[in-house]
């Protein structure tokens, strides 16, 4: 295949060969900003900004077949957020039917307001259960022996990518659900209706879409303040925990190279000057927290201890730099979705800089 300038096939580089081999065999300080500095410099802009991301990067023929089962889960993602963004709730119908128990149209209501929106929430935490089987599909690949994690990102661009797609949706996601009450209210209406209705033998119109067993493990799933971050972090442990014959550094190194990049992209005035979109620079922001946030879950010692790969005070500077109203859902996700943040290695002023 004809190399051209941006690298195989002319596609623009996650990470090229002489950044990796940097990033890899240096034995003094392999993880110094000035050799993120190198990895950065080889890092093209696209058309849609997706940063430190091919735009177009094309599956090779190893990456074909995760690749498309990753893909018909992320074509569905954009929908799942709309749906998310336009749920409004049953909340004026459900305040009506507890004030009057009496009137039964009012119940009828209520109860035919909730159901389609349960629909909506079966559908959501469905979703999850796909995006952990795709999540857990990359890491495998990104994983895989004989390469590094680094020599990964470089040789499987379009696998990188989807993995950064998942972690930006997921942080949407969670940031949507956090600002919307109305979900947890109205599941708790429906199972608490549910179960008088099963009392008085009374049919359920709606027991045939969330069963009781889907709907306790969707209650666990809501009861959570970030239930995607919840999902994959558990799927991320567990991978770890399954292949024991994989060294830990294969699954942390590969996230903390894409914290570290992330960073050095959104805190460099060259790189953070291309930016014509500010939803470039979200997408940065969500993917270094989202890769964060599963190191520390997978990491032994976490993100946050002295030895950690992810320059912990460097991040919290970048998230701290951008208009407050734009990352307090990011800064929560570290102080509340994080394993290790309060834990004695961590130090003071780390602590402090999330207060």
């Amino acid at each position: 295949m004809r190399r051209g300038r941006g690298g195989v096939g002319g596609r623009p580089p996650f990470v090229r060969a002489p950044a990796a081999r940097l990033l890899e065999g240096e034995e003094a300080e392999p993880w110094s900003l000035s050799n993120l500095f190198k990895v950065t410099k080889l890092i093209r802009g696209t058309r849609t900004e997706s940063p430190a991301l091919a735009e177009d990067a094309q599956p090779t023929e190893s990456e074909k077949e995760i690749y498309n089962q990753v893909n018909v889960v992320l074509k569905d993602a954009e929908g799942i957020l709309e749906d998310l963004q336009s749920y409004r709730g049953a909340g004026h119908e459900i305040r009506e039917a507890i004030q009057h128990p009496a009137d039964e149209k009012l119940q009828e209501k209520a109860w035919g307001a909730v159901v389609p929106l349960v629909g909506k929430l079966k559908k959501f935490y469905e979703f999850s259960q796909r995006l952990e089987a795709a999540l857990r599909g990359l890491l495998g690949a990104l994983t895989s022996t004989p390469y590094s994690p680094t020599q990964h990102l470089e040789r499987e661009q379009a696998l990188a990518k989807q993995f950064a797609e998942i972690l930006h949706f997921t942080l949407r996601f969670d940031e949507l659900k956090m600002t919307n009450p109305a979900i947890q209210n109205d599941f708790s209406y429906y199972r608490r209706t549910l179960s008088r209705m099963r009392i008085n033998n009374v049919p359920a119109e709606g027991e045939n879409e969330v069963n009781n067993e889907l709907a306790n493990r969707m209650s666990l799933f809501y009861a959570e303040a970030t239930p995607m971050l919840k999902t994959l972090s558990d799927a991320t442990t567990k991978f770890v925990s399954e292949n024991k014959n994989l060294p830990i550094e294969n699954t942390t190194d590969c996230l903390s190279t894409m914290a570290s990049v992330c960073r050095v992209m959104l805190e460099t005035p060259e790189y953070r000057s291309r930016f014509t979109n500010e939803e470039t620079v979200s997408f940065c922001l969500r993917v270094m927290v989202g890769v964060i946030i599963l190191y520390d879950h997978v990491h032994p010692v976490g993100a946050f201890a002295k030895t950690s790969k992810i320059d912990m005070k460097g991040c919290i500077k970048v998230l701290k730099d951008q208009p407050p109203n734009s990352v307090e859902g990011l800064l929560n996700a570290l102080r509340y979705t994080t394993k290790h943040l309060n834990d004695e290695t961590t130090s003071k002023q780390i602590k402090s800089m999330l207060q």
